[in-house]
């Protein structure tokens, strides 16, 4: 990771990634053992091995998404579309805070127990973001205020 960084004229030490991994708001990195290396605490739209571990959810997790997304997502459920995996929190104020990076938000509550249950699998980040593959539309419901 340093060495290339470098070689595109770019200084990076251990320190300098340290801070990276520290300050970073939404805790999306964490360092190898010996702090040399950085990584993805989960995947995006690229494929990146993020060492995940299968995980037990708790009985529900919540969803932030656009007003304009609603319907959509009644019919065909949430898709992962261009991420990894489908991202979920563990709180309505988390999920108020994405939905409201792409619009009006709205927050669906998913019965995450009750998926597990049937044999889904979730994953859990180092950043506390809960992930799946697809969560089908008859596990999500709107979420009260």
């Amino acid at each position: 990771m340093i060495g290339g960084a470098r070689r595109k004229g770019i200084h990076l030490d251990r320190k300098i990634l340290k801070e990276i991994v520290d300050t970073n708001e939404k805790k999306r990195f964490s360092l190898d053992v010996d702090g040399s290396r950085i990584r993805a605490n989960q995947g995006h739209s690229i494929a990146v091995d993020v060492e995940l571990e299968k995980k037990e959810p708790p009985t529900f997790l919540y969803h932030g998404t656009a007003t304009r997304f609603y319907e959509s997502i009644q019919k065909e459920g949430l898709k992962k579309m261009n991420r990894q995996h489908v991202h979920l929190s563990a709180d309505q104020t988390t999920a108020v805070k994405v939905g409201t990076r792409h619009g009006k938000p709205i927050v669906l509550i998913v019965r995450a127990g009750d998926m597990y249950e049937s044999g889904y699998r979730f994953f859990l980040s180092e950043n506390g973001v809960w992930l799946t593959e697809e969560v089908p539309a008859r596990y999500i419901g709107l979420s009260e205020p």
